[in-house]
């Protein structure tokens, strides 16, 4: 046999195993695909369901439960603004009020635990890491007996406290991960031009640390819009309650109006559909910082 026929054999033979990799990964990806694309049609049927019931009236909703009808009824959710706006506008105080004051002192505290060496610093990031293994369900009646003990019930404090003292630790340990991760170079520059430690927090840190913030943020507003026994435990004045627990009420007083009672929960999940879907990319990147930052 001639060495052109051995490379020629050996050249039919490696684009054969090329060409039998690519069908395998094709199949794995094709497998892939169509457990993402399931996955994807079970998590939003709950969401299409609620969109198409909205346009309904009750008489069109017991005809055809799942499929869409006509005329749409685009007052329902007109209707169902009325009802829902006053709780939307106290989720959005509870939230932004959180946002802030969990920001403030946790980007301070990460900032201070990633560049500086103090004695008892160790023991304090572990107690935070302590904490995060500690069940929220276990501190739910003392914190109840201490908000009541403050006369705090039926006030805003009492939902801003909590979800603050909360997303304090999460939002340490994210920030100070993530300011490990910026090299100490730039910090050692900056000293050496005479920036101080407060200059330092607000002109490096903060700047370089908006995606983990970022993520802080969105993680706040989706604790406090999502969560529904503790704004039922602490707040029975009507004015006061979040959207998670007026649409409850909502549904009491409109247990047969299923298009307006749908339409605000169309209308309560849209802020937070609208904060995921935008700004999305800047919560991986906030989280892939935290984590790496540790190692």
């Amino acid at each position: 046999m001639s060495a052109s026929s051995v490379i020629m054999d050996g050249t039919a033979e490696s684009a054969k195993g090329r060409r039998g990799a690519v069908v395998k990964t094709r199949k794995r990806q094709f497998g892939v695909k169509t457990a993402l694309l399931l996955f994807v049609v079970v998590s939003l049927a709950p969401y299409l369901f609620m969109l198409i019931t909205s346009f309904k009236t009750n008489q069109q909703f017991a005809e055809n439960f799942w499929q869409p009808v006509f005329p749409m009824h685009f007052e329902n959710f007109a209707v169902a603004w009325d009802q829902v706006a006053p709780y939307l506008w106290n989720s959005i105080f509870v939230s932004a009020a959180s946002i802030v004051a969990i920001l403030v002192i946790a980007s301070i505290a990460g900032f201070v635990l990633a560049r500086y060496r103090f004695l008892g610093g160790g023991v304090i990031y572990g107690a935070v890491l302590v904490l995060m293994a500690v069940p929220s369900i276990t501190s739910l009646i003392p914190l109840f007996v201490l908000m009541r003990q403050l006369g705090m019930l039926n006030t805003y404090l009492a939902l801003v406290i909590p979800y603050t003292t909360g997303g304090i630790i999460l939002g340490t340990i994210l920030i100070r991960n993530f300011v490990q991760g910026i090299p100490q170079t730039i910090f050692d520059a900056a000293r050496m031009d005479g920036a101080s430690d407060l200059r330092m927090y607000r002109s490096i840190m903060l700047p370089l640390s908006l995606p983990v913030l970022g993520t802080i943020a969105l993680m706040t507003v989706s604790s406090v819009w999502n969560d529904f026994f503790w704004p039922l435990l602490v707040i029975s004045d009507n004015s006061l309650r979040t959207v998670s627990v007026g649409l409850q009420f909502f549904q009491g007083q409109n247990a047969t109006a299923w298009g307006p009672l749908m339409a605000g929960y169309l209308i309560a999940s849209l802020p937070l559909v609208i904060l995921f879907t935008f700004l999305s990319k800047y919560f991986l990147a906030g989280v892939q910082g935290g984590v790496t930052g540790a190692h």
